[in-house]
């Protein structure tokens, strides 16, 4: 089986790449699309240089890897997926083979989060319209990060029904440090997720956002809300 886990920044996704990391059957993938987006957007990130060197900048020939064996004869494969790297012309044909999650994540958290890490974020740069898109031609399921630290234990039952999957109580826990799958671009923004062997517990109230961020929050809702209705 391969799974792909679509999701904007700062959501849960590296958690959620840990704890399928953590099961014996799986493969795991960090962003395999990020330096063909950077490469063909000429945005420029963090570490830029260090990311466009560590994988294939063209689409088509990450489309095709991503597409074929499964690494090291693993009977499934997640894949973690940024919905804003997925820009127009970067083939999709493959995700209708795929088993489709959206994880989802209130965008004032989002927000609060990503600007912390890199200013000015704009509401291409969290995702939250490709990621509506992406749903509306896959479809699949739609899952809630909140609830997932909230409840890790039904979530993870939940969503390894939704996609028949057997679940796995080695999805709670992982080693603290990373994963060997992760990007370059792990020591920049996956310092918290290091530190971690399980997923946190539940979430505090939201932040307050002020001035430019709020406005982007209220962009970014119609998108979330419109995904929240069909969450687990």
């Amino acid at each position: 089986m391969k799974i792909a886990m679509w999701s904007g920044p700062r959501n849960l996704s590296t958690a959620m790449m840990y704890s399928f990391g953590a099961r014996t059957d799986c493969a795991v993938s960090d962003e395999p699309f990020y330096a063909a987006y950077l490469a063909a957007t000429g945005i420029v990130h963090p570490m830029q240089d260090e990311i466009l060197n560590s994988q294939p900048q063209d689409p088509n020939v990450v489309a095709a890897d991503i597409a074929g064996a499964t690494p090291n004869g693993k009977p499934h494969w997640y894949q973690k997926h940024m919905c804003q790297h997925m820009i127009d012309g970067f083939p999709l044909d493959w995700a209708s083979e795929f088993k489709n999650i959206f994880l989802i994540r209130h965008p004032t958290r989002v927000i609060a989060s990503y600007a912390a890490k890199r200013e000015k974020p704009t509401l291409t740069d969290i995702g939250f319209p490709q990621q509506a898109a992406l749903f509306e031609r896959f479809g699949g399921t739609v899952i809630n990060s909140a609830d997932i630290r909230a409840n890790p234990t039904d979530m993870l039952t939940k969503l390894c029904a939704a996609i028949d999957l057997p679940y796995d109580e080695a999805m709670l826990n992982w080693p603290s440090g990373g994963h060997t799958s992760d990007g370059v671009w792990a020591k920049h923004w996956y310092a918290s997720v290091w530190k971690s062997t399980g997923f946190a517990g539940a979430e505090p109230p939201l932040p307050t956002l002020q001035g430019d961020m709020a406005d982007l929050c209220a962009q970014a809702m119609p998108f979330y809300d419109s995904l929240k209705k069909h969450s687990l």
